[in-house]
């Protein structure tokens, strides 16, 4: 990853993950950084994309873009921070926090599954708006009569939802059925409470809801509450779609 013009070397190696700032401050100090070959003991001495910059004798990779992948659990605000709940953000290792990252989009508080954290804003706001129609895959399980060929022709074409507010007209969006009482749901604009306000439409209400995908990305092999880097190809993936 490139990162633009000349930044303080303690903040693009906190940047890339190699310390908070107060840390990569002390080794500094202490003479444990080169920057081409040459020991720099000021945190504040500013680098540029073709400097060489080791940390005692390993060589850094220096990035000013991080992606994350979480599987959300159950019972967690998709926020930095809360005063009274817990959020996603505790379940991200201490050397990326340092990043200004944040999540793409919200799942709600009972949602679990697929969240992704960024300090890219453009990729972000693609991802979430509807102009790009980045689709979005949720496994709901739901009590209720089993939805029909029916429902999802209805969908297909656009429900308008009947709310205290108003009538709400939905984009069109996709169901699969995979079981006698779980479907899948592929949106493309993202309101509040979508999904939740569509089961609920059809009068059949929400026992669990998961995100299985988010355009290029799917969860496989993830445990809830694992976080981890997108890979490159992941993210040329997202870059692709988004039109980046």
């Amino acid at each position: 990853m490139r990162y633009n013009n000349r930044m303080r070397l303690d903040r693009i190696l906190a940047n890339s993950g190699y310390g908070t700032r107060t840390e990569i401050k002390e080794l500094i100090r202490k003479g444990k950084v080169t920057v081409n070959e040459t020991v720099i003991k000021d945190p504040g001495h500013h680098v540029s994309e073709t400097d060489v910059i080791r940390i005692g004798d390993q060589g850094t990779e220096l990035k000013d873009k991080v992606y994350l992948l979480l599987d959300k659990p159950d019972n967690m605000l998709t926020a930095c921070e809360d005063k009274r709940l817990p959020t996603v953000f505790e379940l991200v290792p201490d050397n990326y926090r340092t990043k200004k990252i944040s999540p793409v989009g919200r799942l709600d508080y009972h949602t679990t599954g697929l969240l992704i954290l960024t300090n890219d804003g453009e990729l972000s706001h693609r991802l979430t708006s509807p102009r790009y129609r980045i689709p979005k895959v949720y496994r709901v399980t739901y009590e209720g009569e089993p939805f029909t060929e029916e429902h999802i022709a209805k969908l297909s074409k656009g429900i308008t939802l009947n709310e205290k507010s108003g009538p709400v007209k939905l984009a069109p969006c996709e169901m699969s059925l995979t079981d006698s009482n779980i479907c899948e749901l592929t949106l493309y604009e993202g309101k509040t409470h979508e999904v939740r306000r569509i089961i609920s439409h059809f009068e059949r209400t929400v026992k669990e809801l998961r995100r299985i995908r988010l355009g290029n990305i799917e969860l496989k092999e993830e445990k809830t509450g694992a976080v981890r880097e997108l890979t490159p190809d992941e993210i040329s993936g997202l870059y692709k779609l988004c039109g980046l």
